[in-house]
């Protein structure tokens, strides 16, 4: 009976007001390869949706990551006058609805540097964006240094982005951090190792307002200008690497 409790709580995890969760899911990267079992390897440039919707300036390609060191790890280059870049999604594969999801990442820099790690809804291809909703549970641009964008995307809003909060970390940039989110039918929080930095909780949960009851789907990718990465790219900066040690889920 002893070791039973033992291995339940090692199997377990604790979050917000002593809730216990235990570790549903976890993609750590090992081997050789991304595992296409879980991934998809988006590619080229969006169309039609071109500029994948927000004027971005890379081509996605299947040559633009590895897994090294238990990492994945992105590489955003400029070949010639074109920028390449790689973008991978969980959808139809891997989909969750509520729990602790957290990603330990380190971040590339540099003006026009776009790296995000964010959700969308499963039903994207039944009601469109931004009917769907999204949850950007990382963003980070190049151009405002030390500051970590978490975010909502919802049918009120228009796509625009109005439900979201601009936290400010010195020396973000250095090494790796845990990025997170605690989901509920109540209410989304946001975290930055382990400390709170945004919260959603509309009092009118519209599905207009709130598409946050269904199960939505991984995307890590590294973006490059566009409409929020800014129309300025430095070019002098490439190569940069967005890599992720680990992505997990608790329920």
């Amino acid at each position: 009976m002893k070791k039973f409790l033992i291995l339940l709580l090692i199997g377990s995890a604790c979050f917000g007001q002593g809730t216990k969760r235990k570790l549903v899911w976890e993609e750590n990267f090992k081997g050789k390869h991304l595992n296409e079992e879980i991934w998809n390897v988006e590619l080229g440039n969006g169309c039609p949706n071109c500029g994948w919707g927000n004027n971005e300036r890379q081509l996605y390609t299947n040559e633009n990551h590895i897994i090294a060191k238990g990492k994945l790890v992105i590489t955003a280059k400029k070949e010639g006058e074109k920028y390449t870049s790689t973008r991978i999604t969980t959808k139809a594969k891997k989909e969750f609805q509520y729990g602790y999801f957290e990603a330990k990442a380190k971040l590339p820099v540099g003006h026009g540097i776009w790296p995000a790690f964010w959700m969308l809804g499963s039903n994207i291809d039944t009601v469109g964006w931004p009917q769907c909703g999204e949850i950007d549970i990382l963003e980070y641009v190049g151009r405002e240094p030390n500051i970590i964008f978490t975010s909502l995307h919802t049918q009120d809003s228009h796509g625009n982005t109005i439900n979201t909060k601009k936290t400010k970390i010195e020396d973000i940039e250095e090494g790796y951090h845990i990025y997170a989110m605690d989901w509920s039918k109540d209410k989304i929080d946001f975290f930055v190792d382990n400390n709170l930095v945004y919260t959603f909780n509309p009092e009118n949960k519209t599905e207009a307002i709130w598409p946050y009851n269904q199960p939505f789907f991984f995307i890590v990718n590294l973006a490059i200008g566009g409409s929020f990465g800014g129309p300025d790219v430095d070019d002098s900066v490439f190569p940069q690497d967005f890599s992720v040690d680990y992505i997990r889920v608790y329920q």
